[in-house]
């Protein structure tokens, strides 16, 4: 890297012509002068000048781009998967003349990958002179067999309860004149609360799975002043949003009714749609908004440990609610608390009960594919085992326990095959843990009950060298 890149060179310059003119002077002087010279005449050496100048936040940055280039490489390049040269094993000579040259190459796969194409070339050389090219052979397809194909494709299936009654709910922070309960659309933020929660109700008589029936309405109180009279106007202004929400609902179903229009049935006769009850709202007071104000001064980065820890004494040893307001406004912080924190306990919130339109059962069970396993199954099948372990871990299954193998998490993947029922899947995948550990044993035993079980694992030990090389050792030709 030419590092010449990173330093303001024009800056650099500047700084010479303004404070050293006598080095600048032979900006084009070639004449070598050592740091000792430099930094005696000037006070300052060559190299603390260059760093000064110097784009540091760039040197670090390409210090580590340039560190990561091989991550980057196997990310993007996905081919060639062999990097390295080709290893020489076995050199023989037949009768005929003919030299057979015998070598073993070891290929990472990644995953998705099925197959791999070999193809062969090279050069005969006497020392440096090259005296025949050998020709590029025909590809030679070797196709990969990986644990993967042990998968169980079976798809699993999730059981749902439906309930015919749901509940959905919100909040609001509706601002109120000061003591008084009267909404004004105009005041404060409500322009945008109000639009908020009239776009909810909108939503929800608009909805096709859900059929709205009523409303119940709790607006909540800050705590300053007296409890009774908190209470009474928090009641009176849930009673006044009630109302004022009530007002919109009903306007809105009559215009949602009016655009559905009427129907005129085969024999003349003019149909209306069918008009649903009417929608219910309750309002009640939520009294002095306590719960809420636990929670806020608790999560306030302003409010001291200090402060927090005499708030919550302060409500431990009080629990009439006049009393200890009182006593929390001789609090150092309570100025603070009533300015900030007051005004977002005096909420309006929203309860709101439905039905399933069409449904007359309380509940409804019901199966649903399993995506989320389904899609560890496919990772599974492509070979990305990480993925596919993050994704069936919390299943503890025979899948679960292929992708452990696979990653030669052989521990893991043995707790879990310990609790699966024996079959002849799980006896193979324990055949090959018990041949890594080089409990030849019970590797033989396990292979041998899964070819019982299933004639297919036969063949398929051929294909995995902890089984295979079993099969040579032992000579298990069960298939004879």
């Amino acid at each position: 890297t030419d590092t010449t890149r990173f330093i303001n060179l024009r800056a650099l310059e500047i700084f010479l012509e303004r404070n050293i003119p006598q080095v600048y002077a032979f900006r084009g002087d070639t004449t070598f002068v050592s740091d000792e010279q430099f930094a005696s005449a000037y006070g300052v050496t060559e190299k603390q000048a260059v760093d000064h100048y110097t784009y540091m936040l760039w040197k670090r940055w390409n210090r580590y781009r340039a560190g990561r280039k091989d991550i980057m490489f196997r990310r993007y390049v996905k081919a060639p998967i062999v990097s390295g040269g080709i290893r020489l094993d076995t050199v023989i000579a037949n009768a005929n003349g003919d030299f057979v040259y015998n070598y073993i190459q070891t290929i990472h796969t990644r995953p998705a990958l099925r197959k791999v194409d070999i193809v062969l070339s090279g050069d005969i050389r006497e020392q440096d002179k090259r005296i025949y090219t050998i020709p590029r052979s025909e590809a030679l397809t070797f196709y990969i067999s990986s644990l993967s194909s042990l998968a169980d494709n079976t798809e699993k299936y999730l059981q749902k309860i439906i309930r015919r009654r749901v509940e959905a709910n919100t909040a609001c922070y509706i601002e109120f004149p000061q003591g008084k309960a009267g909404i004004d659309e105009s005041l404060g933020n409500n322009p945008g609360e109000i639009g908020r929660i009239k776009g909810n109700l909108r939503d929800l008589l608009v909805n096709e799975i859900y059929e709205l029936d009523s409303i119940s309405v709790a607006a909540f109180a800050s705590p300053e002043g007296v409890q009774k009279a908190n209470e009474a106007l928090s009641e009176k202004r849930a009673k006044s949003a009630s109302s004022y929400f009530a007002s919109y609902v009903k306007e809105l179903k009559d215009s949602l009714e009016r655009a559905q229009g009427a129907f005129i049935s085969l024999d003349g006769d003019r149909i209306l749609p069918s008009r649903s009850p009417d929608i219910q709202f309750q309002g009640s007071s939520g009294g002095e908004n306590w719960l809420m104000l636990d929670r806020l001064i608790e999560q306030d980065q302003a409010l001291s440990k200090r402060t927090k820890e005499r708030y919550r004494q302060l409500c431990a040893d009080y629990s009439e609610l006049d009393l200890r307001e009182k006593l929390l406004s001789h609090d150092e912080s309570y100025r603070y608390i009533r300015e900030h924190l007051y005004p977002r306990l005096r909420i309006v919130k929203f309860n709101f009960f439905l039905h399933r339109k069409n449904m007359e059962q309380d509940t409804l069970h019901t199966t649903e594919l399993d995506t989320c396993y389904m899609r560890g199954v496919e990772y599974l099948r492509e070979r990305d085992y990480e993925q596919a372990l993050k994704v069936l871990r919390p299943y503890a299954d025979y899948n679960t326990a292929v992708a452990c193998v696979a990653l030669e998490r052989d521990h893991s993947a043995m707790e879990v095959l310990d609790k699966l029922e024996k079959n002849a899947r799980v006896n193979y995948l324990l055949a090959i843990i018990y041949a890594r550990r080089g409990d030849e044993r019970n590797a033989v035993q396990h292979y041998i009950h899964s070819c019982s079980q299933d004639p297919s694992f036969i063949h398929r030990g051929n294909l995995d060298p902890e089984i295979s090389g079993l099969i040579s050792k032992y000579e298990l030709n069960l298939d004879k």
